[in-house]
């Protein structure tokens, strides 16, 4: 999994209403020294994020307008920049080999940028997956 890549992961949720297992999308940002894999999840639900500025640090939903990536993600669509549990770098490699985890797309160089920098600077993010984001920011060429 490398920085920039969209990844869907299957049953990564169950449905409140249903039970059902959900999959959600999600952006590899860094690794970390040890190897797990910081990422944010995506979201096509506007729930009030704004399109502009790009990247809102706001209440209630701070976030990154991606715009429409494409492929399989053919609607608006945000970077959440709530924070979240690193990925478990054995649990990923497991998840891959085992079809749960697919990735989809990559972004940009320059948009990947743009969202590293916004999830950096995030009230979410620790100092450690920062480190690990700015530290990839600066091998991120344009």
């Amino acid at each position: 999994m490398r920085p920039g890549e969209i990844h869907f992961r299957r049953n990564f949720y169950a449905d409140p209403d249903t039970g059902e297992m959900r999959g959600k999308y999600l952006l590899v940002l860094a690794h970390l020294p040890g190897g797990d894999i910081v990422f944010r999840l995506l979201t096509s639900r506007p729930h009030g994020r704004p399109e502009t500025p790009r990247c809102y640090h706001g209440d209630p939903y701070p976030s990154f307008f991606l715009g429409i990536p494409g492929g399989s993600l053919d609607r608006p669509t945000w970077v959440d920049l709530r924070g979240s549990d690193d990925y478990d770098s054995a649990s990923a490699l497991r998840d891959g080999k085992q079809g749960i985890l697919t990735p989809t797309s990559t972004l940009d160089a320059l948009t990947l940028r743009e969202v590293l920098a916004c999830v950096a600077a995030a009230n979410d993010t620790t100092r450690l997956q920062e480190r690990a984001i700015r530290d990839q920011m600066a091998l991120t060429r344009t």
